[in-house]
């Protein structure tokens, strides 16, 4: 398949796939006789992988580092658990932070009037 029905079978923007070629997380494809480049199956297991891992919000250098590991066949769960593991600290230490955000943010709107005064809670807790 050319690269315009693989971006169809995955879901995947044509420029992005572009670039994941560029940057080595797609392997650069064979070109038929005719010079069109030529994705298979594991093309689309491939991107699939990429684009859940993204969903996940893995990093594409940690993409590359399962990607890795399967490519090498030598990846054990342990492996793969280590980044994962790491992987979801920083997504539960994200969280950490939205929350304590969210929590300064709702009591400082919470001082707001809403009305069409000059002074404002919110640009004073900034502005501290």
């Amino acid at each position: 398949m050319q690269r315009a029905a693989l971006a169809r079978a995955t879901g995947c923007n044509l420029e992005t796939i572009r670039y994941y070629e560029t940057i080595g997380v797609m392997p650069d494809p064979p070109r038929d006789p005719n010079g069109y480049r030529s994705y298979g199956e594991d093309d689309v297991r491939r991107l699939r992988f990429v684009m859940r891992a993204r969903d996940l919000g893995f990093s594409l250098e940690e993409i590359r580092g399962l990607l890795s590991l399967v490519d090498s066949r030598s990846q054990t769960c342990a492996e793969v658990e280590s980044v994962a593991a790491a992987h979801l600290k920083d997504v539960r230490d994200k969280i950490a932070d939205l929350q304590r955000i969210e929590k300064a943010l709702s009591g400082t709107v919470a001082q707001c009037s809403g009305t069409d005064v000059p002074d404002c809670p919110v640009l004073d807790a900034l502005l501290d």
